[in-house]
């Protein structure tokens, strides 16, 4: 089988290629594809995991390319993780806003809707070429944020084969596995909502469902990611939620720190990997692996120390990073380990329960069929058949409905290239909530962005 990965230059590909081959022979690949159109980002970063790849498992072919159509022809299955506009078209995102007194986050926020505008045409290109190129009946996972947003155009241009994989929700549940001392796949969680918009309205250890005492015990707000609420929502809520719900939850608090801060996460990042691109790049992966990846990890945990520190004012939990890429007890998978959980179950017909963003089809009431949700998930031989929820309390249903609003209209104005309408769904956005604001950053973001999005009516 063939796997191709498009935005197979990015800097995360040596970790999601450790992770691919941990259990290619377990799923049968014999050949992964990993394609991008930075000649130099393919050279760096395809090139080390090239060198990963060998380590881990020779039998397995690992190719680099700048062919679209080479990439996708004849794969079984493709992952999408592009960055249209790279780290620099973030940095505008999320300071657009932020000059404009509004959180620009690059997933939740309004720039999550800047770089909606970027990615979706790209990605739909590459879904087209996939129908024409790949194997009949090839599945792809898309990890391109805006995840939901993106996975919901998707859904509107009547791609049946596309799933929105996070890693978000199977962090988490790695944290409360260790919390909790529970075997690791032994803890299983009820999820609904959006992606990075959904909440967890049950948690089972041994079948017994251990939600109440997790949301009364004070050490869960210390050693998990639920630090970063307050106590209280979650007694109040009745769940546990996804960490992104601090910028709705909590949002004058997240602004406050990003204005302190001075500067955005997205411009964080966008140092660390220019540094860290520009020190490897004096290095060949096949000669200088071992310096390359003394270089690679300093940088990355320095990433991973700084995941949402400026929004919280603090670092928000331990997401130490791995040095032995040999060592499979190491891996936690990362977003492809949902793609492969998927692919796993599917060849082998084994029923596994996990979190995917899919067409709602009826299991979150008072939202539409066609309405992309982030939902616990049965996957199997015949595909994966979303878990209903029965009841949604009003206050959760009453965020949902508002970001799912916004990303319904915000997708059909993007896929019509539609000014007005995509001016309404900023105005909709639970972090804009104002026309003229939403005119405003509009307006800016075209400007930004004419290089990759062009000219619309």
């Amino acid at each position: 089988m063939k796997l191709t990965v498009l935005g197979g230059g990015g800097v995360r590909t040596p970790l999601l290629i450790r992770s691919i081959l941990n259990r290619a022979d377990e799923i049968g690949f014999s050949e992964v594809c990993l394609m991008d159109n930075d000649p130099e980002k393919l050279r760096i970063y395809g090139g080390m995991a090239k060198k990963v790849g060998g380590l881990i498992n020779p039998r397995v072919l690992i190719s680099l390319t700048e062919d679209p159509v080479g990439a996708v022809t004849g794969a079984d299955y493709i992952i999408t993780t592009l960055r249209v506009g790279q780290e620099k078209g973030r940095t505008l995102d999320e300071r657009i806003a932020l000059d404009n007194g509004v959180i620009g986050q690059e997933t939740t926020g309004p720039g999550g809707f800047a770089m909606a505008m970027r990615s979706i045409p790209a990605l739909l290109g590459y879904a087209e070429l996939a129908g024409k190129h790949a194997k009949k009946g090839a599945k792809i996972f898309n990890f391109t944020n805006p995840a939901g947003l993106v996975s919901q155009a998707f859904c509107y241009r009547g791609f049946q084969n596309v799933y929105g994989i996070c890693d978000g929700p199977s962090h988490f549940k790695l944290e409360l596995e260790e919390f909790t001392g529970t075997p690791r796949g032994q803890l299983e969680l009820d999820c609904f909502g959006l992606n990075h918009l959904s909440f967890y309205s049950g948690v089972r250890k041994g079948g017994r469902d251990i939600l109440g005492e997790l949301i009364g015990d004070p050490l869960l707000y210390q050693k998990t990611e639920m630090r970063l609420f307050d106590p209280g929502l979650a007694r109040d809520l009745g769940m546990l939620l996804n960490e992104y719900l601090y910028y709705f939850y909590h949002r004058e608090k997240a602004l406050a720190n990003i204005q302190k801060s001075g500067r955005t996460r997205g411009e964080t990042i966008y140092e660390i990997n220019r540094s860290m691109s520009g020190e490897l790049s004096a290095y060949d992966a096949e000669r200088d692996f071992d310096k390359m990846l003394e270089i690679y990890v300093r940088y990355y945990a320095m990433r991973e120390d700084n995941y949402m520190a400026i929004e919280s004012g603090g670092r928000v939990k331990d997401r130490s990073f791995t040095f032995d890429f040999l060592d499979p007890a190491q891996d936690d998978g990362g977003y492809a380990g949902v793609a492969l959980d998927y692919i796993t179950a599917h060849a082998t017909g084994k029923d596994t329960r996990m979190i995917l963003m899919v067409p709602n089809r009826g299991a979150i009431p008072g939202l539409l069929d066609d309405d992309v949700v982030e939902i616990t998930c049965t996957i199997g031989r015949q595909g994966e058949r979303a878990i209903r929820v029965p009841e949604v309390p009003e206050l959760q249903m009453n965020l949902i409905r508002q970001m799912k609003l916004f990303e319904r209209r915000a997708a059909r104005a993007i896929l019509a290239r539609d000014i007005e309408g995509a001016r309404l769904a900023l105005m909709i956005h639970p972090l804009v909530n104002s026309y003229s604001l939403a005119k405003k950053l509009l307006s800016e973001y075209m400007e930004a962005h004419r290089e990759y999005i062009g000219d619309w009516t």
